[in-house]
Protein backbone atom coordinates (compact mmCIF):
# COMPACT_ATOMS: atom_id res chain seq x y z
CA UNK A 1 0.00 0.00 0.00
CA UNK A 2 1.38 3.56 -0.96
CA UNK A 3 -0.19 4.83 2.35
CA UNK A 4 1.66 7.20 4.19
CA UNK A 5 -0.34 6.63 8.09
CA UNK A 6 0.04 9.87 9.74
CA UNK A 7 -3.00 8.80 11.41
CA UNK A 8 -3.28 5.53 11.22
CA UNK A 9 -6.84 3.09 11.99
CA UNK A 10 -7.45 2.10 15.16
CA UNK A 11 -6.65 -1.75 16.14
CA UNK A 12 -9.24 -4.44 15.90
CA UNK A 13 -11.86 -5.07 14.42
CA UNK A 14 -13.40 -1.41 14.14
CA UNK A 15 -14.88 0.72 14.09
CA UNK A 16 -13.05 2.88 11.73
CA UNK A 17 -14.10 6.50 12.09
CA UNK A 18 -10.93 7.68 10.69
CA UNK A 19 -12.18 5.39 6.90
CA UNK A 20 -15.10 7.42 6.50
CA UNK A 21 -16.07 9.42 3.25
CA UNK A 22 -16.24 9.22 -0.54
CA UNK A 23 -13.34 7.66 -2.36
CA UNK A 24 -11.97 7.73 -5.83
CA UNK A 25 -9.77 5.01 -6.71
CA UNK A 26 -6.34 6.09 -7.72
CA UNK A 27 -4.92 3.92 -10.56
CA UNK A 28 -1.39 5.14 -10.34
CA UNK A 29 -1.12 3.72 -7.02
CA UNK A 30 -3.35 0.82 -7.71
CA UNK A 31 -3.25 -2.53 -9.31
CA UNK A 32 -5.70 -5.57 -10.22
CA UNK A 33 -3.83 -8.44 -11.20
CA UNK A 34 -4.33 -11.99 -12.20
CA UNK A 35 -2.83 -15.18 -12.57
CA UNK A 36 -3.85 -18.56 -14.51
CA UNK A 37 -2.25 -21.87 -14.78
CA UNK A 38 -0.78 -22.78 -18.01
CA UNK A 39 -0.06 -25.81 -19.88
CA UNK A 40 -0.95 -27.92 -16.00
CA UNK A 41 2.46 -26.82 -14.69
CA UNK A 42 3.24 -23.44 -14.59
CA UNK A 43 1.20 -19.84 -14.14
CA UNK A 44 0.76 -16.93 -16.73
CA UNK A 45 0.43 -13.52 -14.52
CA UNK A 46 -1.31 -10.43 -16.17
CA UNK A 47 -2.60 -7.27 -14.92
CA UNK A 48 -5.11 -4.73 -16.08
CA UNK A 49 -3.98 -1.02 -16.64
CA UNK A 50 -6.97 0.92 -17.12
CA UNK A 51 -9.59 1.26 -14.04
CA UNK A 52 -11.37 3.33 -11.86
CA UNK A 53 -13.43 3.13 -9.41
CA UNK A 54 -16.04 4.54 -6.28
CA UNK A 55 -16.29 3.72 -2.22
CA UNK A 56 -18.22 4.81 -0.12
CA UNK A 57 -17.23 3.96 3.15
CA UNK A 58 -18.99 4.20 6.87
CA UNK A 59 -15.87 3.47 9.01
CA UNK A 60 -18.74 3.19 11.94
CA UNK A 61 -20.81 0.93 9.94
CA UNK A 62 -18.37 -1.53 7.52
CA UNK A 63 -21.23 -3.29 6.41
CA UNK A 64 -23.03 -0.59 4.85
CA UNK A 65 -19.99 0.47 3.14
CA UNK A 66 -20.12 0.08 -1.06
CA UNK A 67 -17.60 -0.37 -3.69
CA UNK A 68 -17.71 0.03 -7.56
CA UNK A 69 -15.62 -0.80 -10.21
CA UNK A 70 -14.92 -0.82 -14.15
CA UNK A 71 -12.05 -2.07 -15.90
CA UNK A 72 -11.30 -1.53 -19.52
CA UNK A 73 -10.73 -4.64 -20.75
CA UNK A 74 -8.55 -3.57 -23.63
CA UNK A 75 -5.73 -2.62 -21.41
CA UNK A 76 -4.78 -6.21 -20.45
CA UNK A 77 -1.21 -6.76 -20.50
CA UNK A 78 1.05 -10.43 -19.87
CA UNK A 79 3.88 -9.21 -21.24
CA UNK A 80 3.17 -10.93 -24.81
CA UNK A 81 2.14 -8.89 -27.31
CA UNK A 82 0.46 -12.10 -29.46
CA UNK A 83 -1.52 -13.47 -26.23
CA UNK A 84 -2.85 -10.05 -25.38
CA UNK A 85 -4.25 -9.73 -28.81
CA UNK A 86 -6.06 -13.08 -28.03
CA UNK A 87 -7.40 -12.10 -24.61
CA UNK A 88 -8.94 -9.09 -25.81
CA UNK A 89 -10.84 -10.82 -29.40
CA UNK A 90 -13.97 -12.75 -29.55
CA UNK A 91 -12.47 -15.77 -28.52
CA UNK A 92 -12.08 -14.01 -24.77
CA UNK A 93 -13.23 -10.55 -23.68
CA UNK A 94 -14.27 -9.35 -27.39
CA UNK A 95 -13.05 -6.08 -26.24
CA UNK A 96 -13.96 -4.37 -29.56
CA UNK A 97 -17.80 -5.18 -28.65
CA UNK A 98 -17.49 -4.80 -24.84
CA UNK A 99 -15.11 -2.68 -23.51
CA UNK A 100 -15.82 -2.90 -19.85
CA UNK A 101 -16.11 -5.00 -17.30
CA UNK A 102 -17.50 -4.00 -14.02
CA UNK A 103 -17.85 -5.07 -10.35
CA UNK A 104 -20.30 -3.54 -7.74
CA UNK A 105 -20.80 -4.66 -4.39
CA UNK A 106 -24.49 -6.09 -2.58
CA UNK A 107 -22.84 -6.19 0.75
CA UNK A 108 -19.90 -6.80 3.13
CA UNK A 109 -18.95 -8.30 6.00
CA UNK A 110 -16.85 -7.56 8.79
CA UNK A 111 -14.31 -10.70 9.51
CA UNK A 112 -12.44 -9.32 12.47
CA UNK A 113 -8.49 -7.93 12.66
CA UNK A 114 -9.15 -5.55 9.33
CA UNK A 115 -9.96 -8.24 7.39
CA UNK A 116 -13.76 -7.46 5.24
CA UNK A 117 -15.99 -10.28 2.93
CA UNK A 118 -17.30 -8.14 0.29
CA UNK A 119 -20.09 -9.86 -2.00
CA UNK A 120 -20.96 -8.21 -5.02
CA UNK A 121 -21.97 -8.61 -8.81
CA UNK A 122 -19.20 -8.83 -11.58
CA UNK A 123 -20.49 -8.55 -15.05
CA UNK A 124 -17.83 -9.03 -17.83
CA UNK A 125 -19.36 -9.07 -21.69
CA UNK A 126 -23.17 -9.80 -21.25
CA UNK A 127 -22.99 -11.78 -18.19
CA UNK A 128 -23.80 -10.88 -14.62
CA UNK A 129 -22.66 -13.33 -11.72
CA UNK A 130 -21.84 -13.13 -7.93
CA UNK A 131 -18.42 -12.78 -6.97
CA UNK A 132 -16.50 -12.56 -3.52
CA UNK A 133 -13.88 -10.46 -2.73
CA UNK A 134 -11.65 -11.05 0.67
CA UNK A 135 -10.07 -7.84 1.80
CA UNK A 136 -7.53 -6.32 4.15
CA UNK A 137 -7.33 -2.94 5.46
CA UNK A 138 -4.00 -1.59 5.38
CA UNK A 139 -4.64 1.96 6.78
CA UNK A 140 -5.86 5.14 6.56
CA UNK A 141 -4.37 7.94 6.52
CA UNK A 142 -2.72 12.00 5.36
CA UNK A 143 0.05 11.54 2.49
CA UNK A 144 2.54 14.38 1.76
CA UNK A 145 0.32 15.80 0.00
CA UNK A 146 -2.55 16.32 2.36
CA UNK A 147 -4.56 14.08 0.55
CA UNK A 148 -6.29 11.48 2.64
CA UNK A 149 -6.11 8.12 1.61
CA UNK A 150 -7.26 4.49 2.12
CA UNK A 151 -6.07 1.87 1.15
CA UNK A 152 -6.50 -2.41 1.40
CA UNK A 153 -5.57 -5.67 -0.96
CA UNK A 154 -7.41 -8.59 -1.43
CA UNK A 155 -8.17 -11.31 -3.40
CA UNK A 156 -11.19 -13.15 -5.44
CA UNK A 157 -10.88 -16.82 -7.38
CA UNK A 158 -13.68 -17.42 -9.95
CA UNK A 159 -14.19 -20.08 -12.86
CA UNK A 160 -13.58 -18.35 -16.23
CA UNK A 161 -16.29 -20.43 -17.93
CA UNK A 162 -19.02 -19.20 -16.10
CA UNK A 163 -18.88 -15.59 -17.39
CA UNK A 164 -18.46 -17.08 -21.00
CA UNK A 165 -14.79 -17.38 -21.03
CA UNK A 166 -14.15 -20.82 -21.73
CA UNK A 167 -11.96 -21.49 -24.53
CA UNK A 168 -9.27 -23.85 -24.20
CA UNK A 169 -7.49 -26.66 -26.19
CA UNK A 170 -6.43 -30.06 -24.72
CA UNK A 171 -2.52 -30.96 -24.17
CA UNK A 172 -1.21 -34.53 -25.40
CA UNK A 173 -0.04 -35.59 -22.33
CA UNK A 174 -3.66 -34.91 -20.60
CA UNK A 175 -5.10 -31.77 -19.26
CA UNK A 176 -5.84 -28.38 -21.00
CA UNK A 177 -3.74 -25.42 -22.23
CA UNK A 178 -5.48 -22.75 -19.33
CA UNK A 179 -6.79 -23.63 -16.31
CA UNK A 180 -10.68 -23.14 -15.42
CA UNK A 181 -9.59 -21.36 -12.00
CA UNK A 182 -8.47 -17.65 -12.06
CA UNK A 183 -7.13 -15.46 -9.25
CA UNK A 184 -7.78 -11.78 -9.34
CA UNK A 185 -5.41 -9.93 -6.68
CA UNK A 186 -5.59 -5.84 -6.15
CA UNK A 187 -3.78 -3.48 -4.36
CA UNK A 188 -5.59 -0.14 -3.86
CA UNK A 189 -4.92 3.06 -3.03
CA UNK A 190 -8.17 5.70 -2.25
CA UNK A 191 -8.17 9.39 -2.35
CA UNK A 192 -10.95 11.11 -0.73
CA UNK A 193 -13.42 13.39 -2.09
CA UNK A 194 -15.93 13.76 0.42
CA UNK A 195 -15.34 13.76 4.26
CA UNK A 196 -18.75 13.77 5.22
CA UNK A 197 -20.68 11.27 3.07
CA UNK A 198 -21.05 7.84 3.87
CA UNK A 199 -22.60 4.59 2.11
Amino acid sequence: MRVQRHHTVPPGSGPYPAVTGVYTIDPAHSSLGFSVRHAMISHVRGRFDRFEGLLKLDGRDPSRSEAYVSVQTGSLATGVPERDAQLGGPTFFDSATFPLMSFRSTGIVPLGDHEFRIMGRLRVKDIELPLDLDIVLGGAGDDSHGQHRVGFGGTAALRRSDWGLAWNTPLETGGVLVSDRVTLTLDVSAVRVDPDAAA
